[in-house]
């Protein structure tokens, strides 16, 4: 799309492909909401959209990116990068930041269909997005945050090398929760071969970047 060049943006790594979804993409990530994100009785996310209906985990999901391409802007943005494994979506992968052009800082989110979980695959998908905020937008820092009850996203993120940052107290459902906050600076990261980004030049100036 000539005006939004952000469709045409991917990541390539080693298993994955990490793209801007399409309409059709969209509707396959909603089957994997639908399906179910997490066991029963837990609750990873600050928001719980995951409860519900079928039907309506996949309505709420494809809503949310609705959003996030309706309110882009180069001093707010998130994309939500769904992530596709043998041409099978399987899962999302977020990147967002605020006042990126001044603060170079970005942060990340992500979920996956449960059935697609413990295999290796939230650890490939972070490094893909640590990959376009250091090598493609120039970051300057990456940041993250977890619930302590969540230990398998606490463990991709300490695997990747981030250093403890704090943390922060919410209200999830009427309880007190504590998250752990993350942070790894452009210094720490370290670049892996078998990355790859794919037509992101003509989307920095949406990013409030200069072209190359």
């Amino acid at each position: 799309m000539r005006n939004w060049p952000l469709f045409e943006l991917s990541i390539t790594t080693p298993h994955l492909t990490l793209r801007v979804p399409s309409l059709e993409d969209l509707d396959e990530l909603g089957d994997r909401a639908a399906e179910g994100v997490h066991d029963e009785g837990q609750m990873p996310f600050l928001f719980p959209w995951t409860e519900g209906e079928p039907a309506e985990r996949a309505r709420r999901t494809i809503q949310f990116h609705f959003g996030t391409w309706s309110r882009f802007s180069e001093n707010d943005w998130a994309i939500e990068f769904v992530v596709v494994r043998e041409g099978q979506v399987i899962g999302t992968q977020g990147v967002m930041a605020s006042d990126f052009p001044v603060l170079g800082e970005v942060k990340t989110g992500s979920w996956l269909g449960r059935r697609f979980q413990g295999q290796g695959v939230g650890t490939e998908m972070r490094k893909a997005v640590l990959h376009f905020a250091f090598a493609g937008l120039g970051a300057r820092s990456a940041v993250t945050e977890a619930f302590e009850d969540n230990p398998s996203s606490l463990a991709v993120t300490r695997k990747l090398g981030y250093w403890e940052d704090g943390t922060t107290l919410h209200n999830r459902k009427g309880e007190p929760v504590v998250t752990r906050r993350f942070r790894m600076d452009r210094e720490e990261w370290r670049e892996e071969p078998g990355f790859e980004l794919h037509d992101l030049e003509a989307c920095l100036p949406l990013f409030g970047l200069k072209s190359r």
